[in-house]
């Protein structure tokens, strides 16, 4: 499927990627070549891989990748930019390369649709919350909370009690001390 892309995407039109490095000003470092950048974004799109970080991985994991991208190893930030800068280009380009792939009879377009088969799920039905039951648990919860809350400021009540015992006697423990030195 790799030999296949470079095959693909040389047959595809970039001039909206290329027009947008033609009109910045030479600067920098540069680029990548964009046919690269979009193999490895059409291959990755196609084998699953949508995360630029796991792309960036798979060019030094993936034989496919390497191929595809030279053996250069462009960073994740570098796709991430390439990807955003050029988003509406690459959705003609991958619309171009179904369309491709379709003349290769190697897809077939046409409608998606769904049965409505019911497959068995490991839900349990115990564990499952009606809304009636959701606003008992909701009661219930909020009455744990007061409690807890309660619970905590009568501690912090004892606290402070026993630290304004603690710190009356202390000045009294120094009242009797000065008392006794006079």
């Amino acid at each position: 499927m790799a030999r296949f892309l470079v095959d693909v995407v040389s047959a595809l039109d970039l001039s909206a990627i290329f027009a947008s490095y033609e009109a910045m000003d030479g600067r920098g470092m540069s680029a990548y070549a964009p046919a690269m950048m979009v193999r490895v974004l059409l291959y990755g799109y196609a084998t699953g891989v949508y995360s630029s970080r796991k792309l960036e991985a798979k060019t030094y994991d993936d034989v496919a990748f390497r191929y595809l991208c030279a053996d250069a190893h462009p960073d994740h930030d570098t796709l991430a930019e390439f990807r955003k800068r050029h988003l509406e280009a690459l959705a003609g380009l991958f619309t171009q390369a179904l369309l491709l792939c379709e003349k290769a009879g190697l897809v077939k377009l046409g409608h998606v649709s769904i049965d409505g088969t019911k497959i068995k799920a490991n839900a349990s039905k115990h564990k499952a919350m009606s809304y009636a039951r959701m606003g008992e648990t909701e009661q219930r919860l909020k009455a744990e909370i007061e409690a807890l809350l309660k619970q905590a400021g009568m501690w912090m009540q004892s606290r402070t009690r026993s630290t304004a015992r603690a710190s009356a006697a202390i000045s009294c423990r120094k009242s009797w001390r000065g008392a006794r030195a006079v």
